[in-house]
């Protein structure tokens, strides 16, 4: 008889239960329960877990370890109960174990990784006063974990359009023409860019700014006010 049977013997005994009562509380079988009381076999780590569970009892006990009884005090028993497990093993299978482990925490560890799309911002819309929009050429690539359907990305400059458009976010538009008054687009005006909420009216576009500090900027049709494009997301760039 082993030492598992022997301790699973007198939990069962010190608790008052009968193996039937223990099969319905864990879900194993009585001839299971049968097997190991009879010395043979022992049990594997995850029927440990429910046995002790259900009686009450310290798993690290169950295995044979110089513990109490009872389960007084909360510990990490499912990495004694491991241990103990790869301590009876010899070396060449201590060696699977440990490399079995090592590939499981990097498939872990890559499905915790975030995946960052690079968007490419070559301009520089203005959310305030308004800034030149062909600029010199210059890009910088940035990172965000989602993906959009976009043209180009520009960088928003200014406080105007706060809360939503923060000074420093990326802006993405999408090339189209004017759709609906409200919307957020980027306009072309007197060689300057804005983002802006865009009502057309008779004589021209107004420009609206979401921060009540600014405001509206009125853009005559004698002008040729541009709509670039209709901002479809914005975002604040992540480090990769």
């Amino acid at each position: 008889m082993n030492i598992f049977s022997e301790r699973l013997k007198n939990a069962l005994s010190e608790r008052g239960m009968k193996q039937t009562e223990l099969s319905e509380r864990t879900g194993i079988s009585k001839s299971s329960i049968s097997e190991w009381l009879n010395g043979r076999y022992e049990a594997k780590a995850d029927k440990i877990v429910l046995i002790a569970k259900a009686l009450n009892v310290n798993e690290s006990y169950l295995i044979g370890l110089d513990v109490p009884m009872e389960n007084e005090v909360e510990q990490s028993t499912t990495k004694t109960i491991l241990d103990n497990i790869f301590n009876k093993l010899e070396k060449p299978r201590q060696e699977i174990v440990i490399n079995t482990a090592q590939e499981q925490l990097d498939e872990q560890n890559k499905e915790k990784t975030i995946k960052l799309f690079p968007y490419n911002v070559q301009e520089k819309l203005s959310a305030g006063t308004g800034y030149g929009y062909f600029d010199d050429g210059n890009s910088d690539t940035v990172y965000y974990d989602k993906q959009y359907d976009y043209d180009f990305a520009s960088w928003i400059f200014g406080d105007s359009m706060l809360p939503d458009y923060p000074n420093g976010d990326v802006a993405l538009i999408k090339a189209c023409p004017f759709e609906y008054d409200g919307c957020v687009y980027a306009v072309d005006w007197d060689g300057q860019s804005y983002i802006k909420k865009v009502y057309k009216e008779e004589k021209g576009l107004r420009l609206v700014s979401t921060n009540e500090k600014y405001s509206d900027k009125f853009a005559p049709f004698t002008e040729e006010p541009r709509i670039i494009g209709k901002v479809v997301a914005s975002f604040t760039p992540l480090e990769k």
